[in-house]
């Protein structure tokens, strides 16, 4: 069997219907680089059940549920794109020798904590713990043996994830004393793509599997030396990446975070959930005015008036996704963390695109602690 170019750590439902899913559908067009080898680097009980399921093969499958220009959207999709798993603690060495001879491209989505090192962790350790050490002691594998550059698509929900991946496993390379010929080739020559992905994976299916809305993206800063892992219409490689984040963060994330904050205020039903929320015309109300007066003119005067207004309209039904159970109790987790990520960000940044924008419900809601 061919060796799969692509190399994925991690195996949760974000990848699952994220790029599994449109590397399955490249395949059939023949716009991927082949096919993908995912690694679990949990010890969790969920997720050796999911590697025995891929191991077993044909595919899992991904159902859409949502709302495409107002129509309902209910299917299932085979993903076929994932030849191979591993586990990691028990299968390191047939990673290791897929990382020095087979992989082009490496993919990761390690959840919250993923980014997090581990003291424990050492040059010597044959599988170290954390997964940035886990990262350098492959890529130092791969520089070892010759072989090319590779060109690595984190996708955690950090921004310029790329930059910051690089630059941990970069410090870790210099605190275990690794050779500077070395270090130059990890961050020079190997292409460290910041990316962000916009797709809500309501829940996973057991033993493999997930439930996903129909909107996607994937977008891709482009750099020197940049080849995607495939083509696909919900991929966009672009020279304006803070574009795409501001649109997710100012928009969606926003509005999640103020039907949260009325949610909390207003101590509303504890199972309420977004598409519940919206059901109520004061609070829907409340929404759409806080777009229309305190959000979209600070994209108007970003030069992205347009976008802006066309993206608010594919949140709303986003939002509205009859299948979708969103708990506000879940979004409203870390509240004080996400306002001052949105809604104090966007005040700060109005005051450069659209200065003497008046802001008072986001004022307001910053005030409330």
């Amino acid at each position: 069997m061919t060796a799969p170019p692509i190399l994925q750590f991690g195996t949760g439902r974000l990848l699952q219907a994220h790029v599994d899913l449109m590397v399955s559908e490249a395949l059939a067009k023949g716009e991927a680089i082949g096919t993908i080898a995912a690694v679990q680097t949990t010890g969790s009980a969920e997720a050796r059940r999911r590697v025995a399921a891929l191991k077993a093969g044909g595919g899992f499958p991904i159902r859409i549920r949502g709302l495409v220009r107002g129509r309902p959207v209910d299917e299932e999709v085979r993903v076929v794109s994932v030849t191979q798993a591993f586990d990691a603690a028990a299968e390191w060495d047939a990673i290791e020798a897929l990382a020095v001879g087979g992989a082009a491209a490496i993919v990761s989505n390690t959840a919250d904590r993923g980014y997090e090192l581990d003291p424990g962790d050492a040059p010597d350790q044959r599988v170290p713990r954390s997964f940035p050490a886990k990262l350098l002691k492959l890529l130092h594998a791969r520089w070892r043996h010759r072989a090319e550059p590779v060109t690595l698509f984190p996708l955690e929900l950090i921004s310029r994830n790329g930059e910051v991946l690089r630059d941990l496993v970069d410090g870790l390379a210099a605190g275990w004393g690794l050779e500077p010929e070395f270090r130059e080739w990890l961050a020079l020559r190997c292409v460290w793509a910041c990316s962000l992905v916009d797709r809500i994976v309501s829940e996973s299916l057991d033993p493999i599997g997930a439930v996903a809305e129909p909107y996607a993206l994937w977008a891709i800063e482009d750099a020197p030396g940049l080849r995607p892992v495939c083509r696909h219409a919900d991929l966009v490689v672009t020279d304006d990446l803070a574009r795409y984040e501001r649109l997710k963060l100012y928009i969606l994330n926003l509005g999640h975070t103020w039907l949260a904050e009325r949610w909390l205020l207003e101590r509303r039903p504890p199972d309420e959930t977004v598409r519940e929320a919206l059901g109520d015309p004061e609070l829907s109300g409340s929404l759409d005015a806080l777009y229309a007066e305190e959000v979209l003119p600070v994209f108007a005067g970003l030069g992205l008036g347009d976008a802006a207004r066309a993206y608010r309209n594919t949140t709303l039904e986003r939002f509205r996704n009859p299948f979708l159970r969103h708990h506000l109790r879940d979004i409203a987790q870390n509240h004080a963390a996400k306002k001052a990520r949105r809604f104090k960000a966007l005040i700060e940044l109005a005051r450069q695109a659209a200065p003497g924008l008046a802001q008072p419900r986001l004022t307001a809601a910053l005030a409330s602690g």
